[in-house]
């Protein structure tokens, strides 16, 4: 492997992916990458020099060029046409007969046609460059972060160094309460950020997907002011690694899906290559385990399977042949759940986890508060007369919690009836009524 895989380069983050100036740069064989090539030849037609650098991730000039003139001596790809002056970037490339054979035998082994991967050990120190890239909050920030959300001052002051801690948080309390919007916002917080990550990783001759187009959102690259595409530009690829991609900070929240097999490489069967798992993915941001306590598995398992990756920052992946690798574990991981802490964790447990939050019911005047904001935004005429009717007739008479999500839904209910009554939508008494009786549920 050549020192420009692992040469820094500057930027916020620490890591920029260097530029690529042949095939040693990439740290890949080169039968393999002809492969790559012949695989993307035979599943995708007859296609340009630069449509096949674009599609394998790699420069045309000084890599994908020796590819294919390789490929072209051995007979396994043929030129269909030219465009006279434009250079072989511009020719139309197709597979021969011969080329067929052996893009059979790879796909054989592996069915992954895409962009090439980059080594696992430069991942690694890549995620480890770009740890010291996060943005440190203040009160201010948080405020600003926040300010859609009413909690109340002492669970406020919490927050913000849970968040700057980057490592872990369980936040406990009542259903409807704001745990899930609380982390959203953190998770808005870190889209402000960016980083880079590989469309895909190689390990001992097996890729690894990293890149999510559900799970990562893209970062414009730019370059004099101007906007440019992550791939597919040969301006870009010049200037860096186009193997890699940028995205904001990634946010990823997993509830009731996760399994334990869903915390460790996937393999897939059929297509003979890895998917990342969840953890791999938000590397670099935040790992939101919404409803906690209600997977499948046991939480206790689960818990178990974190006391690695939440005291030494490291995870360990297991590949199916039983080889178990290190990766690092950049991630601000978030419990969330509605189920007392006694019932799913132990003291023992509770020690490893840095921040404990409780997110409680709110006061009278922090529901007030909530409801007056939502009814402005829903266009539902907030009263105090009609709060005050609505909090003794349906929260104190009937010994009713007060929660945090109840303001938003009474304003749909209000609104649903006023829609089907033709009336505006108020808080007078028998709307609330209606709306209340609609609403809630005792249990």
């Amino acid at each position: 492997m050549t020192n420009n895989l692992m040469r820094p380069t500057g930027g916020l983050s620490g890591f920029t992916p260097p530029p690529i100036y042949s095939v040693d740069d990439t740290g890949l064989n080169v039968l393999w990458l002809q492969d790559l090539t012949l695989k993307v030849l035979y599943s995708q037609g007859y296609l340009s020099g630069f449509k096949i650098a674009e599609a394998i991730a790699l420069p045309f000039a000084g890599v994908t060029d020796g590819i294919l003139e390789a490929l072209k001596r051995e007979k396994l790809i043929e030129v269909k046409s030219s465009q006279g002056g434009l250079g072989e970037g511009a020719y139309t490339y197709g597979i021969t007969g011969a080329g067929i054979t052996r893009a059979r035998e790879a796909l054989e082994r592996s069915q992954y046609a895409g962009p090439a991967p980059v080594p696992f050990e430069v991942y690694n120190e890549a995620m480890r460059r770009q740890k010291t890239g996060r943005m440190t909050v203040t009160a201010r920030t948080m405020r600003q972060v926040l300010s859609q959300l009413v909690i109340s001052e002492s669970t406020f002051q919490r927050l913000g160094p849970a968040l700057n801690s980057g490592t872990s948080i369980f936040m406990y309390g009542p259903p409807g309460n704001g745990k899930t919007s609380v982390a959203r916002a953190f998770g808005n917080l870190i889209l402000t950020q960016t980083m880079y990550i590989p469309y895909a990783l190689y390990l001992d001759g097996q890729v690894i997907k990293v890149y999510d187009q559900v799970s990562h959102k893209l970062a414009p690259e730019t370059e004099g002011g101007a906007s440019l595409p992550s791939t597919g530009n040969l301006r870009t690829s010049a200037r860096r690694d186009p193997r890699w991609v940028k995205i904001r900070r990634p946010f990823i929240v997993t509830g009731g899906e996760l399994t334990l097999e869903g915390l460790d490489l996937v393999y897939d069967d059929v297509h003979k290559f890895y998917e990342a798992p969840f953890q791999v993915k938000a590397n670099g941001g935040i790992f939101l385990i919404d409803d906690f306590g209600r997977q499948q598995v046991r939480p206790r398992d689960l818990l178990n399977r974190w006391i690695v990756p939440l005291e030494n920052r490291v995870d360990f992946l297991t590949l199916h042949n039983g080889r178990k690798v290190e990766v690092p574990f950049d991630v601000l991981i978030v419990f969330s759940t509605n189920l007392p802490p006694k019932d799913l964790v132990d003291e023992a447990f509770l020690r490893r986890l840095r921040h404990k939050i409780e997110i409680g019911d709110p006061s009278y005047e922090e529901y007030r508060e909530i409801f007056k904001r939502v009814a402005s935004d829903k266009k539902v005429e907030y009263s105090d007369q009609g709060l005050a009717y609505l909090l003794q007739e349906w929260y104190i008479k009937r010994n009713r919690k007060l929660r945090a999500s109840h303001p938003r839904d009474l304003c749909d209910q209000i609104l649903d009836i006023s829609s089907y009554l033709s009336v505006p939508p108020t808080m007078s008494r028998d709307m609330l009524d209606r709306a209340a009786r609609a609403y809630f549920v005792d249990i």
